[in-house]
């Protein structure tokens, strides 16, 4: 095989940190429509936090050359010269919770237009067994006049990026890889496996990747939904579900999932995919579709048991206001995608309250335009009728909620992450 080349398509959560590994060992072009982003890279910063300063400068270089290093552009020119292309487009679903493919079909055209013979193209987004090969491929064949399996091949490797996570980093965690022959299968794999010290694993083909990869975060979003619904019985009930956890967790095969809210780009979105090519061969998902219920349900909950609560301590509900602490759809990164603490906010709104979201980690630019809610990064400098603490960000850990609370106030914690004595209730 020729000296490789890569070329990372989409320089987000995932494609950003995959560049820069990559980039320690080979010369990597990162792409993106994106000029303010590829600005920033090219500049050692990265805004979403992933990759850090002083990470992202030792592999940058200023051109692209044939030897190791990192150079970011949005001119598609750059990027003719290579002969391994990974895109990392995201995968979201529409309002009607119906898969989108159209920032990766668009990917997979930009791709087409500089590929050649011998390329090989690998996909990492999240999708429903079979979209690679008969959705994407399509657009490779068609925009470039090549053939599949003769002119060019396919891998896919789907990402396992957990954003926010600093421990369990990309070069960490193992890596399903596949590919379009045999051949092709195992040099896709070498070529994870020279940077991701965690190994790879070579599934037999690209649709069992891929399936594999859609089942990961539907099996999570089940067991979630499972404690979930607990945790609204046990309300019921007037028992503690952390403490019911705690104590059924003393069993060494009880799965340690927690109550919560569930939204980023994987585990909210995923089952829907799964689901949608289920029903393209006739069978309707009861299970997976059960748990997305329950779980996109949990933000209209936890506002409606904020307002009980008021209520109940003679909190007038009416004009209150309401702070809640984080936005981001996890702890400690600044990801917006698919947050489910909008549907807390917008519902408490719906009741009347005024609500302020306060979070040190997320944009309040991009906030705003990705869910038209205000929000800010400073601690607000009033006193609230009640908090929500949605988000654990360590900042959150030691506030003190006592200067921001009015005599007469209620403390909901979703997390279960403050402290039991000056919290009312938890989820």
């Amino acid at each position: 095989m020729k000296e490789i080349k890569i070329a990372v398509i989409g320089l987000g959560y995932v494609g950003l940190p995959l560049a820069r590994l990559f980039a320690t060992k080979y010369a990597v072009v990162g792409f993106d429509i994106n000029e303010q982003r590829v600005n920033e890279l090219m500049a050692g910063k990265d805004s979403t936090l992933e990759v850090a300063s002083d990470a992202l400068k030792t592999v940058l270089v200023g051109a692209s050359t044939s030897e190791k290093g990192l150079f970011c552009t949005t001119d598609i020119q750059v990027i003719k010269d290579c002969n391994h292309y990974i895109i990392t487009m995201p995968t979201p679903v529409d309002k009607n919770n119906t898969p989108v493919l159209i920032p990766l079909l668009a990917a997979s055209k930009t791709v087409a237009k500089v590929l050649k013979k011998g390329d090989i193209v690998i996909y990492e987004s999240t999708v429903y067994p079979g979209a690679t090969e008969e959705d994407c491929i399509p657009v490779l064949e068609k925009e470039s006049g090549l053939v599949f399996n003769r002119d060019f091949f396919a891998g896919y490797s789907p990402e396992r990026i957990n954003p926010g996570d600093k421990i369990n980093t990309i070069d960490k965690i193992l890596k399903i890889t596949s590919g379009s022959t045999p051949q092709i299968a195992k040099k896709v794999d070498a070529l994870y496996a020279s940077v991701v010290t965690a190994g790879t694993y070579l599934a037999p083909s690209i649709k069992v990747a891929e399936a594999a990869k859609v089942i990961e975060n539907s099996q999570r979003d089940i067991n979630i939904a499972f404690v979930n619904e607990l945790a609204k019985i046990f309300n019921l009930m007037g028992i503690n579900t952390h403490e019911v956890l705690a104590a059924a967790g003393t069993k060494w095969n009880f799965l340690p999932f927690k109550p919560g809210l569930v939204g980023g780009h994987c585990i909210g979105v995923d089952p829907y995919y799964l689901a949608h090519k289920a029903k393209e061969y006739g069978y309707h998902p009861e299970i997976i579709l059960a748990g997305r219920r329950v779980n996109d349900s949990m933000g209209t909950y936890v506002a409606a048991e904020v307002t009980k609560l008021m209520i109940k301590k003679d909190v007038a509900v009416k004009d209150a206001a309401i702070l809640v602490l984080g936005i981001t759809f996890k702890e400690n990164c600044s990801d917006v995608r698919n947050t489910r603490v909008v549907d807390i906010v917008k519902e408490l709104e719906d009741f009347g309250t005024k609500v302020t979201v306060y979070d040190p980690c997320a944009d309040p630019k991009e906030v705003f335009a990705e869910h038209g809610v205000v929000s800010q990064k400073n601690q607000p400098n009033m006193k609230f009728d009640g908090i929500v603490l949605a988000v654990a960000h360590t900042e959150f850990k030691d506030i003190d909620l006592k200067k921001l609370q009015k005599e007469a106030s209620i403390i909901y914690d979703v997390k279960n992450y403050l402290s039991s004595k000056i919290v009312d209730k938890t989820l």
